[in-house]
């Protein structure tokens, strides 16, 4: 047998505890052939010396945002300005660059907390000059408008002088022009070279089809045209918006009450590109203020809100549940985290499905009590650790001293058995890999306030969550997350290991190279 490429003299973290550290690895044919003695005899068409170098699987990010990420490098930003002249100047200047009167203009990075408060439609008009202004939030959850915007919509449209939260913002979106496929496919694709250097060899897009984000009909033929073209950069597996299910005329044997059309599920696809869990939201975000809790915020009197009437959120579920989806819960705050339990437990007892392997997503703030239904209900934690790093102050502040240390937790969910998976919600904040596990095992933020310190785990397990874990929850555990032979050739060179660096060290780890289909992905081929 001839190899086409065989790696050497490497430090292998295989995390295959059959076989968990290696020196050799052959490819063939996009697969991992075998490791150490089983290929060191074998011809190779390359042999790659990598003089010492970290050799992990790919690192899996089960919860992005590809096509955001992509359009959001593209829009003038005004993230990092403190002060509400320099933001109006800066979305002049925007203004200033767009076409006629009657034209958008949008405009990223927006923050209310860097500001101390939110703009008003009332400060945009005055630097409008007959645009339509479009501020998004970087938390996805909200956005601000100006007046020839808010003349648009429906009267029933709830807005706060110019600010729109969850649904109401979407009706901002449908006034716009969709996407065209060809814009969608170039920002996935500028996003997925972004993912590629940080290690990322799969991710799951969290949400297409709903008209939020990538913001077209059609926007899963955007990630087709990628794939058709050969410019997909990384494997993909897409979270359809619950909000895309359609009532199913299906034969009642089925027990199918909604579907997508043809009743495509979770599972199809192929290696490359696939349909994955039901992307349902149940509350909002935190940074917007959103996320529904059980009590008020600190400091507030109000605890957030669901995404629409819980029992049509809970009969959604069940529909997805029994229609025979995996299914990805948002659910941040705790009083959603009950209501997404509650659901999946009714949905279990209709119709058990022993692995349907369903997730909740981010479960940032998560108590004491809610840890074990995690585990009886056999649901995947997919956490975004980064958020802490980057958000963790102001998010201490408004959770309050005893439920601090109950946010995007890891101690207490692998303590309970419950599965913990890595993600980033790119482009929300940073998405490196490395910088979350960094935060995983030391719980700072970025000013160095530990933020439940109790919930540190070890290198080694915070890889897991990236590698092992990412594929158990996007269900591509029998040829990913791991180098075992059989297994896709996945994986990323560091140039260093990250179990015997300082932990302040793991985030600055050089990503050498990465690997996808055992062909080495940089243009120059840094190998």
């Amino acid at each position: 047998m001839m190899l086409c490429t065989r790696l050497t003299n490497a430090n292998i973290l295989t995390m295959d505890p059959d076989h968990p550290v290696a020196h050799d690895l052959g490819i063939w044919r996009g697969r991992i052939v075998g490791l150490d003695e089983a290929v060191t005899s074998l011809p190779a068409r390359e042999v790659v010396d990598l003089q010492g170098a970290t050799v992990l699987p790919g690192f899996i990010d089960s919860h992005v945002h590809l096509s955001w990420t992509g359009l959001k490098a593209r829009t003038p930003s005004i993230a990092g300005l403190t002060r509400v002249d320099d933001v109006l100047a800066a979305v002049e200047d925007a203004v200033s660059r767009t076409g006629a009167a009657g034209a958008w203009v949008s405009v990223g990075g927006y923050d209310q907390r860097a500001l101390g408060r939110h703009l008003t439609a009332t400060e945009l008009d005055r630097v409008s000059h007959g645009r339509r202004i479009f501020l998004m939030h970087d938390s996805g959850h909200a956005c601000v408008v100006n007046t020839a915007v808010l003349d648009m919509l429906p009267a029933d449209v709830p807005h706060e002088d110019g600010l729109l939260v969850e649904s109401a913002m979407g009706a901002v979106r449908r006034l716009r022009l969709p996407y065209s496929q060809a814009e969608l496919a170039d920002a996935i694709e500028h996003a997925g070279r972004v993912c590629l250097a940080e290690g990322i060899t799969a991710c799951a897009e969290a949400g297409i089809g709903a008209g939020l984000l990538g913001h077209s009909p059609v926007e899963l033929g955007a990630y087709q045209l990628l794939r058709d073209e050969g410019r997909l950069p990384l494997r993909v597996q897409l979270m359809p918006g619950g909000d895309t299910l359609k009532q199913a005329g299906a034969h009642e044997h089925d027990g199918i009450p909604r579907a997508l059309d043809l009743g495509l599920r979770t599972g199809f696809g192929d290696d490359w590109l696939s349909i994955g869990a039901l992307k349902i939201y149940t509350d909002g975000g935190m940074m917007a203020r959103t996320a529904a809790l059980t009590e008020p915020y600190e400091g507030m009197d109000h605890t957030g809100q669901l995404q629409d009437d819980p029992e049509r959120l809970t009969d959604l579920i069940v529909d997805g549940h029994l229609g025979g989806w995996q299914l990805a819960v948002h659910a941040i705050g705790d009083r959603a985290a009950d209501l997404a339990l509650d659901a999946l437990e009714h949905a279990q007892k209709l119709r058990p499905r022993p692995d349907a392997r369903h997730r909740i997503e981010h479960a940032g703030l998560i108590r004491p009590d809610q840890l074990p239904r995690f585990a009886r209900l056999g649901v995947s934690a997919v956490v975004q650790p980064t958020f802490l790093h980057s958000f963790g102050d102001d998010y201490a502040e408004v959770m309050g001293a005893k439920r601090a240390p109950w946010m995007y937790r890891g101690r207490g969910f692998l303590d309970h058995g419950v599965t913990l998976v890595g993600s980033s919600d790119r482009p929300v904040t940073d998405g490196a890999p490395l910088r979350a596990i960094q935060f995983m095992v030391e719980r700072a933020s970025a000013s160095g306030r530990l933020i439940g310190p109790d919930e540190t785990i070890t290198v080694e397990e915070a890889l897991r969550a990236y590698t092992v874990a990412g594929a158990y929850a996007c269900r591509w555990d029998d040829s990913a997350g791991s180098l075992t032979p059989g297994k896709r050739a996945d994986l990323v060179v560091l140039g260093d290991d990250p179990r015997h660096v300082e932990p302040s060290r793991i985030s600055g780890i050089e990503v050498v190279t990465t690997f996808v289909d055992g062909h080495e992905t940089t243009e120059a081929g840094k190998l």
